[in-house]
């Protein structure tokens, strides 16, 4: 900006200086100076010849008096003939000037002619001259004609590039459109004009920007920007600053150039958004589509100012209408590809639909299938309770709009305005919500929802108005093509057709394979070698074979209050694994009955009789019928099988409570198993774990590598936060020689711990290989201090051993657990005592084998 200034401002002082020299015009100045060399030599030689006579004349005179008086007359005859010599010179000059203004004239009228004709044709190519406003005001017709030549020969150059440019931009142009031409989407459409329409002008951003329905606002839909500059894409102008009446120029083909934004009559909130994004010049050029208009094709020139060149503006107009004409093409064939693939895409939904076998499947298949068939920003599958109010059981949405999943809604007109519709399918397409006559409570619940339109079909099952299968467009208004309704109506019958169609199935297989399915699950439940896999199957099976909503394993504590410890749930209703349940009466209502094998059947919790604290609880899982039976594990009531059903209350068949009781008696069964594969799996790892270990230790030929193995070792096989090792001084304080600790938790390698008790308390009892295992140690009985030193460590429940070293207490081998406090095991408590024993026995043997080797050492010397 200050170079393009400077050379304005240098521009404007060549021109005054040049106007301030020329002021004569060319006949002028030639006249002058006919005139000056014609009649200034003989105005001179006359003047001088004069002067000369009448200077002789007067010096003469008093000499003529004194000789004859008569000489007077003669000498004033002689003056008068001076004068009239005088004169005659004076007449010959003008005569001499007339003929040189004469022949002056003659001869410039031609240099006047060329100058003229040369400057016309200046006007005609050049309007813009930096010295057209000087040569009208001079008229100095051969500096004009020189000017006109030297300006003439830059042009001829000028138009030569042109010329080549323009051929490069007409091959440029070929490319460009085929490039357009060769994408399919409107997407490849614009990001492909973008980037190479950049790369080909050598601009620093080239964007295109889309308006809205009513052109009060729009978006930067898409961008090519050269490193480093501010990102336009996805920018939103909520008020694009346009002169009145501007939205009809680029209707009408405007373009707009500006070379300077700061120079462009531009309003300050213009000037402001483009310097937000660094702008110093810009091109616009409108995109019509259908001969709308679309949006605006722009580049900006960033990095300096830049004066556009006609054959750019005429490249950047002929490439937007190219934009234009494809965007054309690919909604023409987006048209043509929709219609053809309408019949594919129904056929597709119903074939995935259909090799769903449940409920669930069906459903959720269903809301994935036409979102993506209709491309829209939600699809729900909306479910009527027996009031007509319902929930959202299934729901496909992209990512940025809220998620509506399990929301419980009520719409006290809906039975008495829409269900005689609906049952006699009714589909009911939307295609803005505030232009569709909605009452208030109604646009409110979709704005909640984010929701601009929207499509509604009933979905009917065994006849009955079971729910709605719904589509929301949220970005914006929609008008849904007939073809989009039809085939959505369409989907929503063929949904309850699949829903019947696994119903079917379902009671079919319920009542003809109920022992293959016990048999299977037991099967299954029995290949879970450990508890965790056990209740994770069980859930999973059960769920699968009764078809309800939630299954769960309940595990109950010393008090009875208990924990959800395995949970399978459909992903409609909450969630409450690990959900910690109290209840108060259990104990002396339930616990004997459970013992005994009751299984409970609830088919209406509404309807059993229940405590309302019983109905509380079981509303918060959104409970409305289950079946309880109790799992025994070692002969006792180790916890409870449940199942809910959630959507509706549920007659459960005594086939099915049968089978339930029967696999929940599987279940402790399994469980009794896996706890002792658990425990003789654990007792092997246990035992090779030592053999590892003490062999780990054993390769240590010195101390130092003993003790640093021990503790690696030692916390790896325990998996356990910090091993450490803490050596005696003489007086039994100590310091920590080594450690192991995993990420996160403090170090406390050479701690020195300073602990005047433990003389009195501890000593004897770890010379008596006493070991200690605190699984909380906060409910060990142990002195604050001794709390106090453990919390700076962060630990939560710890394990010591004694290491005996020639006999004597060497130190401690200590395990920190400090995420959380640790039940130790006693097989646990066994192997770290026997780990540590070993380490002392290794501490010997290293002792040994140095002072032997330091023996063969001085024997050698």
């Amino acid at each position: 900006m200050n170079q393009s200034f400077s050379q304005n401002q240098a521009r404007r002082n060549r021109e005054q200086r040049l106007t301030g020299r020329q002021k004569w015009s060319l006949k002028t100045k030639a006249i002058v100076w006919a005139i000056s060399i014609s009649i200034l030599p003989v105005v001179a030689i006359g003047t001088a010849t004069y002067y000369y006579g009448i200077n002789l004349i007067t010096k003469q005179i008093p000499q003529v008096r004194l000789e004859s008086a008569t000489s007077s007359t003669e000498t004033e005859a002689l003056q008068r003939q001076l004068l009239l010599l005088l004169s005659g010179m004076g007449v010959t000059a003008i005569l001499t000037g007339a003929i040189a203004v004469f022949v002056t004239n003659r001869a410039i009228s031609r240099v006047s002619k060329a100058a003229a004709i040369s400057n016309s044709i200046k006007n005609k190519l050049r309007p813009d001259s930096e010295y057209t406003q000087y040569f009208i005001a001079s008229e100095d017709e051969l500096v004009m004609l020189e000017r006109n030549i030297n300006l003439f020969t830059e042009l001829l150059s000028v138009l030569i590039k042109e010329k080549e440019a323009e051929a490069d931009y007409s091959q440029l142009l070929i490319k460009i459109t085929r490039w357009i031409r060769e994408s399919f989407n409107e997407e490849d459409v614009l990001k492909t004009t973008s980037e190479e329409i950049r790369k080909a002008l050598s601009i620093d951003r080239v964007t295109i920007f889309c308006f809205n329905s009513n052109y009060n606002n729009g978006t930067f839909i898409a961008e090519s920007v050269a490193p480093g500059l501010p990102k336009i894409l996805g920018f939103t102008v909520s008020e694009p600053g346009f002169e009145a009446g501007y939205i009809e120029k680029y209707q009408n083909g405007s373009i707009h150039a500006i070379d300077n934004i700061h120079q462009a009559d531009l309003s300050d909130n213009d000037i402001e958004l483009l310097e937000q994004f660094a702008v110093k010049s810009n091109l616009v050029a409108p995109i019509l589509k259908g001969k709308q208009l679309f949006g605006l094709l722009i580049a900006h020139q960033c990095s300096r100012i830049r004066f556009w060149q006609q054959s750019e503006i005429d490249l950047f107009i002929q490439i937007a209408i190219q934009i234009g004409f494809a965007l054309d093409y690919t909604k023409l064939l987006e048209q043509v590809d929709t219609k053809a693939d309408k019949a594919q895409v129904f056929i597709e939904i119903t074939r995935s639909i259909r090799q769903s076998l449940n409920e669930e499947d069906v459903i959720k298949t269903t809301v994935e299938e036409v979102r993506k068939a209709l491309s829209t920003d939600r699809v729900l599958v909306y479910s009527f309770s027996a009031n007509w109010s319902g929930t959202v059981i299934a729901e496909s949405v992209v990512p940025g709009y809220p998620k509506v999943l399990r929301s419980e809604i009520q719409d006290p007109c809906f039975a008495q305005d829409y269900v005689e519709k609906y049952q006699s399918g009714r589909v009911q397409a939307i295609n803005n919500i505030y232009e569709a006559g909605l009452r208030d409570c109604h646009i409110n619940l979709l704005e909640s929802f984010a929701v601009k339109a929207n499509l509604v079909a009933p979905i009917l099952k065994d006849q009955q108005l079971f729910g709605l299968l719904i589509a929301h467009q949220c970005s914006r208004p929609r008008d849904w093509q007939q073809s989009e309704i039809d085939l959505c109506a369409q989907i929503a019958m063929e949904v309850g057709f699949a829903l019947d169609n696994a119903r079917l199935v379902q009671r079919i297989e319920a009542e003809n394979v109920q022992s293959q399915l016990l048999a299977d699950t037991i099967g299954s439940i029995r290949q879970s070698l450990n508890e965790e896999d056990v209740l994770k199957t069980t859930v999973e099976e059960v769920r699968k074979v009764l078809a309800t909503d939630r299954v769960m394993v309940y595990s109950l504590n010393g008090d009875w209050s208990g924990t959800v410890i395995a949970e399978s749930v459909v992903l409609t209703y909450p969630k409450v694994l690990r959900s910690e349940i109290e209840d108060l009466y259990f104990g002396q209502g339930y616990v004997d009955d459970y013992q005994s094998g009751r299984v409970l059947a609830v088919n209406n919790i509404y309807e059993a009789g229940l405590a309302d604290y019983h109905i509380s609880l079981l509303e918060s899982f959104a409970v409305k019928a289950n079946l309880v039976a109790p799992i025994l594990k070692d002969e006792q009531l180790f916890g409870l099988l449940i199942a809910h059903q959630c959507s509706k209350p549920r007659d459960w068949q005594q086939s099915e409570i049968d089978l339930f009781g029967q696999i929940a008696m599987q279940v402790g069964f399994a469980l009794d198993h896996a706890r002792l594969l658990q425990r003789i799996e654990a007792e092997s790892k246990r035992s090779q774990l030592l053999v590892d270990i003490t062999r780990s230790i054993r390769q240590s030929l010195k101390e130092e590598d003993v003790i640093k193995t021990t503790v690696e070792e030692v916390r790896k096989g325990l998996s356990v936060e910090r091993v450490l090792v803490y050596s005696f001084y003489a007086n039994w304080f100590g310091i920590i020689i080594a450690e192991s600790v995993v990420p996160g938790y403090p170090k406390v390698l050479r701690s020195k711990i300073y602990d005047p008790c433990f003389t009195e308390n501890y000593i004897e009892k770890y010379k008596s290989g006493r070991v200690v295992a605190i699984n909380n140690i906060y409910q060990a009985g142990l002195a604050d201090c001794h709390i106090k030193l453990l919390e700076s460590f962060g630990v939560k429940a710890n394990l010591v051993a004694p290491i005996m070293k020639d006999e004597q207490l060497f130190g401690l081998l200590v395990a920190h657990q400090c995420s959380s406090p640790r039940d130790w095991q006693q097989p646990e408590i066994d192997l770290f005592a026997q780990i540590a024993m070993q380490v002392g026995f290794t501490l010997d043997h290293a002792r040994l084998l140095q002072a032997y080797q330091a023996t063969e050492a001085n024997s050698g010397e």
